[in-house]
This record gives structure tokens, sequence and C-alpha cells, in this order.
């Protein structure tokens, strides 16, 4: 944390989710039945599940800023269905019957968020309007038309074609709309499920900071914690500790949000509230209508750093915000004039084969679960239901899921993660150039496809 600014400058979501003032850290030894790494939304919905199942468990969860400091309290707010391999490679890769329960199970989730936060008392602005995909070239209309064909084919989905009529983007031809989505604040949920579950009696450590995690042990620099099982819910984090620097890499992606813009604004464009939209070019862009009527809305751009390094300084680029700003204007040209109120970002985690994983070793008894790369909000609801099942030995539907248990690849040793992460960042945005010159399928994009989880 820089210590320049507070917690409320982190973001947008930061400065309008509330009261944050830090908990207290571990003073001293202690011991739990469960303790959990990360304050994110991987370790509290762990936690929430695992009292589900045991009322009596004593959970610590062990945080180094504050629960909802990283990708959790900083994200796009997209509540989706998405897994960060496509259900076509799932298939590939584990057959097609798992891959439909895994595409099954991610749609459950986007209601399962909104179920459990309403039934929690917390007001984190859901509304499930959907995902507005805008074609805004023949490319990209075929991308999208051939994205919905295949929704077709597995049968799960329910994605739909808008034309050019019914969109408002500017160069539109048509878009996709697929109702499995969600908007809300993700700082919200991720701090209203925190002070749910301390008034369930788990205890939340903020400003303590693990050093190591062995079976049964978590060492941090203001005690130890002794604990029969633990949770290591890290995510792009994952890159700090010295044992597991290769497994995970923090790639940065990055936000900006204007102000509140009228109703009337809002109609002539026609994004409605709950809905969030994006586009199909390759390097990633995200965003959504907020509740109280501003664009949050973000992309990739800013590079991986040297070693998997995180660094406050890094969640600021203004070449990126200015990137950001010009592409929203691009898509909406009246959001000219509209100010920029807040700027901001952070890491999210990258596996080596973006395949997300769940995982629990009984002969260790620690569970981990991550690799989101940025399809956490939901996500990590499904991951702390599935760790709660594993961690008490729970045979179901969720464990027999083909992430739980999978072992994704290490990323290679510097220099060849810097020079590869960052060439693949480039290989995306020269895709996108390609398609607008070639007016084709970007040949960079199918060679890079096997690589991000297509």
């Amino acid at each position: 944390m820089d210590p320049a600014l507070t917690y409320a400058d982190l973001s947008f979501w930061h400065a309008t989710a509330g009261d944050l003032t830090p908990r207290a850290g571990l003073d001293g030894d202690t011991d739990a039945d469960v303790a959990i790494v990360g304050g994110g939304l991987t370790g509290l919905w762990t936690a929430w599940y695992l009292l589900e199942r045991d009322p009596a468990l004593r959970i610590v969860v062990l945080e180094k800023e504050i629960a909802g400091f990283g990708a959790s309290g900083r994200n796009g707010g997209w509540c989706s269905a998405l897994f960060p391999r496509s259900t076509v490679s799932l298939e590939r890769a584990h057959g097609h019957g798992a891959a439909l329960d895994m595409r099954r199970a991610m749609i459950g989730t986007v209601a399962e968020v909104g179920r459990a936060a309403e039934s929690l008392g917390i007001d984190c602005d859901y509304a499930r309007g959907g995902t507005i995909a805008y074609a805004r070239s023949a490319v990209q209309e075929r991308a999208a038309r051939a994205e919905i064909a295949e929704a077709e084919r597995y049968g799960v989905d329910d994605i739909g074609w808008r034309g050019a009529g019914e969109v408002h983007a500017a160069g539109a031809l048509g878009a996709s709309l697929d109702r499995n989505c969600a908007r809300l604040h993700p700082a919200k949920l991720v701090r209203g499920l925190a002070a749910v579950l301390e008034a369930r009696g788990v205890r939340i450590l903020e400003r303590t900071e693990v050093t190591s995690v062995t079976s049964g042990c978590v060492e941090t620099t203001r005690g130890v914690v002794t604990a029969d099982r633990v949770v290591v819910a890290t995510e792009g984090y994952t890159a700090t500790f010295p044992a597991t620097r290769r497994r995970i890499l923090p790639l940065y992606s990055l936000m900006i949000a204007t102000e509140p813009l009228p109703p009337a604004f809002w109609d002539e464009i026609g994004i409605a509230h709950g809905q969030t939209f994006t586009d199909y070019r390759h390097l990633l862009i995200y965003g959504q209508r907020t509740a109280d009527d501003r664009f949050a809305f973000g992309g990739r751009g800013a590079r991986y750093h040297w070693g998997s390094a995180i660094r406050p300084g890094y969640d600021r680029v203004p070449r990126v915000f200015e990137h950001l700003r010009r592409t929203l204007v691009e898509l909406f040209p009246a959001a000219a004039d509209a100010a920029i109120t807040h700027r901001w970002g952070g890491p999210l985690g990258v596996p080596r084969d973006w395949h997300a994983a769940v995982t629990y070793d009984p002969a260790t008894r620690i569970g981990r679960a991550g690799g989101y790369v940025g399809d956490g909000l939901s996500t990590t609801n499904l991951a702390g239901r599935t760790l709660a099942d594993l961690l008490t030995g729970a045979e179901t539907e969720l464990t027999r899921l083909p992430w739980v248990g999978h072992r994704s690849p290490e990323w290679e040793p510097e220099p060849l993660r810097f020079l590869g992460a960052n060439a693949g960042m480039l290989a995306m945005a020269a895709a996108d150039v390609e398609e607008r010159v070639t007016r084709r399928r970007s040949v960079i994009a199918r060679v890079m496809a096997p690589l991000v989880g297509h």
C-alpha cells in the first residue's frame, strides 16, 4: 500500500463502499479449525459456506491489508458466467459432459451470488441485465454469430443477436446479448460479506502479513496460526511468495470511472441498469452502467512487470488511462465531455494454461483456489462452495467439476516470462490492427488462441 494513499483511494468502488477502517491484526500465536490466507472473495465465500456446513467451526481469515483490498474490490463489477477457458477448450481437455457441467455451474453461480447477497442483507447493487457485446466490423459480426451458434450447440446459454437498429454504440453492426451476467458493486459485496462473517464469529485479522504456509501452520509477521486445515486464496498476490512465484502471473488491468450522467444519455446509448458491455476486439475491454449512472470502464494494456513484481505505482499508468478514455469515447461519442473522476488498477492472476482451479490435498490439508484471469467475481463464489465441500469431506456435483484438482504448469523463469507475457499483450493489440486492415479474422489471434484458453 502506498503510504501517501488511503484505502478509499484504491478505486471508485472503495471510495463508495463505506467504512474502510482496518480491523485489528493478529496479536501473538493462536489456533483455529480453518485458517484462510487472503481476505478477498475466495477466502470469504469459503468461510461463509464452511459455516453453513458446520456452524461450530473456528475460522480465522488473515489479510495483509483490508478485506477486499485486491482484485475482489477493484474489478469491473461483472458477475458473469465466464470461465477463463472457453467451453470448447474445456471439452477438448475434459470431455463434452464435464465441459457442460462446468458451464452450467458457472451460469448457476450468477444467480447464487445474487441470492446469497440478498439473503445476507448485502446491498451490492446487484442487477442481472446481461452483457451486450458490440460487433463493430464485419469480422466482429462473424465472431459474434459464431459465438451464438456455439452456445446454441451446447444448449445451456441464453444468448441472442440484436440488429444494428437495436444497439447504439458507434459503428455497431449489431451485438450479442448474453443474459448470464449481473452488474454489481464489488467492494460493497466483499466488504459486506466480511461484516456478515465477523458477526457470525469469524476472526478477520487485517494488516497481518503471511510469510509462509505449511501443513497445519501459517506464519505471519505478527504470530503463528496453528490450524487443522488451511486455505490459500491469494490470486495475483500468490506470486509474492517465493514458493509459488511461478504458479501465477500477476497481470494488471486498469479502469476509469466517469461522473454520473443523466438518464437521457443512457436512453440515447441504450444501456439499461444491470447491463454490462464489451465488444469483440482481442485486447479486452469491459464496462458497466453503475447504480449511480456512471461508466465504470476498463481493459488490458498495462504491461507485465519483471519478476512478477506487484507495486502500488503499477496501479496507475497514464498512457493506459488515456487509451481507455479514448476507447470509451470511440464507442460512445456522446461521452466525450464526461469528466473522469476515478482512475485505478490492480493485478489479476493468470495461470500458465489460463485454467482456473480448486485443489485440496488431504495429506497436507491445504486447499487452494484461483487463476481466474479476471473472471473471478462469480467464480470465487463457486470456488468457495467447492472448497467448503472438499474441506468437509463431502462428495458432491461441485467436487466432480473438471477444475477440481487441475494443476497448471508453472510459468517460465525470467527473462522468458517477461518476454512471453508482454509479447502476448502486444500480439492481441496487433491482432486488432490486423483485422481492421485486412477485414479478415486475424492470423495472429488464431495462433494465440490456444495460449489464452480458446
